[in-house]
């Protein structure tokens, strides 16, 4: 068969591929696809992220590069309705399309919301929202942290409630309200006013204020990020949301310690109405007042009535006044009376106390202390004298023994000093070497003799033993028979027909059962031989 030519030009698959990559991308250059979100398993480790779109016809594989993934405003999640907003494209190696996406966002306000109630139970879960994590505001602060745009209505409106109500040291953080930098800057805004110290050039405010105005919930959705309310959830200072008008409702507000409907009412809910509280003072001080008054005639008042019952200090002191009058003008009287006594008491003991008597006294005391010190120094010499006739010859027969002892150690001591010298010792050792080697020689003479005596008699015991025993006897032809019981046949009258036997011979045993009683002939004896034994049975 002959090959068929053709005119049709030839393209290589390559070709083919790049070809149909420009018409794609010429055709469908910019593209906004709405669609569900499926396959998505966040960004790959390169940092792009791959998924598909689908709706109930159709589906197309979708690209997110990683520098278009940082700015997105809705991150990619599985099974949100979304509109992509990129170029149409093909993938040459595998032969498919695909959109290259530049922008995210939600379907409308309804997968906005289903968004935003996923989010909300998600923090929910996690105790973000939280009675018992919200703080009480303080009642008076010195600075307020407002964070919001400072060209906006919102700032005017808090500081001008604040200057009515209770002027106050004001920190404005400004940030974007909307857009795609808006959660960030409120992050960093919180974040920013916790690290402040409180002693630092920078005071930190005691309350924050976070205000926006009202809006689509497109416009509000930067404080529905996840990031700004773990930021207010974790807040050190205390946060009052006032984000939108008093119907709208975002994340933070559930977060925060208080919500306020609108940014005026934040304001006036951070400090009290000055002249509210001059006038609560003023009360309480003009109070105070009348009640100290009211306690000082209540207390003078009664003082009186309390004194008007109490006698008079004079009456208190008359009695004890006329006692004393009474002890004193009666103490001189006692102190004569005492004077008087004491010197007839004196008068009494006088004449014993003269200095002849005491002289006399102590001349007397005086005998009596030698008198006594001479019969203590006799008695103590007759106590001396008896003991040492007592010890002395004790003392003699100790001192005799102490000395016969002694000698007797000493002649002891000499002879073994004796023995033990070196000449002695070597003489006593030659000595007895001299007596031990005929006993050595004797002994082992003695030893000798008597094994080969002992192996003399074990070989003839031994061949007595094989001599006599009956394994020879079998070995030459014979047998032995025994019964069931394992003892010797010696007569044909122990046996019986039926009798079961054991034969035994030289190289074993064989069982046999007495099957008659036939004449038995006995055979001449052998003559034996000349080198063995006759038998025994």
């Amino acid at each position: 068969m002959s090959d068929v030519l053709s005119n049709a030009a030839e393209y290589s698959v390559s070709e083919i591929a790049q070809a149909v990559k420009r018409t794609v991308e010429d055709e469908f250059g910019h593209v906004r696809v709405r669609g569900e979100i499926s396959g998505y398993r966040g960004q790959h480790s390169s940092g792009h992220a791959y998924f598909t779109l689908k709706d109930e016809n159709a589906s197309i594989d979708a690209v997110v590069w990683k520098g278009n993934f940082a700015k997105l405003t809705f991150k990619p999640e599985e099974g949100l309705e979304v509109i992509a907003t990129g170029r149409l494209t093909t993938f040459p190696r595998s032969s498919k399309y695909q959109i290259v996406i530049d922008n995210i966002e939600p379907a409308g306000a309804g997968a906005l919301m289903a968004l935003l109630e996923e989010r909300r139970k998600k923090l929910l879960a996690e105790g973000l929202f939280a009675r018992e994590r919200k703080r009480a505001l303080p009642y008076l602060p010195r600075v307020i942290g407002v964070i919001t745009s400072p060209t906006g209505a919102v700032i005017r409106d808090i500081l001008h409630r604040l200057d009515d109500r209770f002027p106050s040291h004001v920190l404005v953080w400004p940030v974007r309200v909307q857009g795609d930098t808006c959660a960030p800057e409120v992050v960093n805004a919180i974040e920013g006013f916790n690290a402040l110290m409180p002693d630092g050039p920078i005071p930190r405010p005691d309350i924050l204020i976070v205000a926006r105005g009202g809006g689509s919930i497109e416009d509000l959705w930067g404080f529905n990020e996840e990031a700004v309310v773990r930021a207010v959830a974790a807040s050190g200072i205390p946060v009052i949301s006032a984000v939108g008008h008093e119907t709208d409702t975002t994340l933070i507000d559930y977060a925060s310690d208080m919500r306020a409907p609108t940014p005026t009412a934040a304001a006036e809910a951070a400090v009290p109405v000055r002249a509210e509280l001059i006038g609560y003072v003023d009360d309480l001080g003009s109070r105070q007042r009348q009640a100290a008054r009211r306690l000082a005639v209540s207390a003078r008042d009664r003082l009186r009535a309390a004194s008007a019952g109490l006698p008079r200090p004079g009456d208190l002191v008359s009695t004890q006044r006329q006692r004393l009058d009474h002890a004193a003008s009666n103490l001189f009287a006692g102190l004569r009376h005492s004077v008087q006594d004491h010197r007839v008491r004196f008068s009494r003991i006088e004449p014993r106390l003269g200095p002849q008597t005491l002289a006399r006294r102590q001349a007397e005391f005086g005998e009596r202390v030698r008198n006594l010190s001479m019969r203590a120094d006799a008695g103590l010499r007759k106590t001396v004298d008896r003991a040492r006739l007592t010890h002395d010859p004790r003392a003699e027969r100790l001192a005799a023994s102490a000395g016969r002892l002694v000698e007797r150690k000493r002649a002891q001591f000499d002879a073994l000093a004796q023995k033990l010298s070196p000449n002695a010792l070597r003489t006593e050792l030659r000595h007895a070497q001299s007596q031990l080697g005929p006993l050595n020689a004797r002994l082992l003479s003695g030893i000798t003799l008597s094994l080969g005596e002992r192996k003399a008699a074990l070989t003839q015991s031994s061949k007595l033993l094989v001599s006599l025993s009956y394994k020879s006897v079998l070995a030459r032809g014979y047998a032995v028979i025994k019964d069931a019981e394992g003892n010797l046949v010696h007569e044909r009258a122990g046996l019986a027909p039926g009798d079961a036997v054991a034969i035994e011979f030289a190289d074993g045993a064989v069982g046999a059962t007495i099957a008659g009683s036939p004449p038995i002939k006995k055979k001449p004896k052998a003559l034996p031989d000349s080198d063995s034994q006759e038998s025994l049975f």
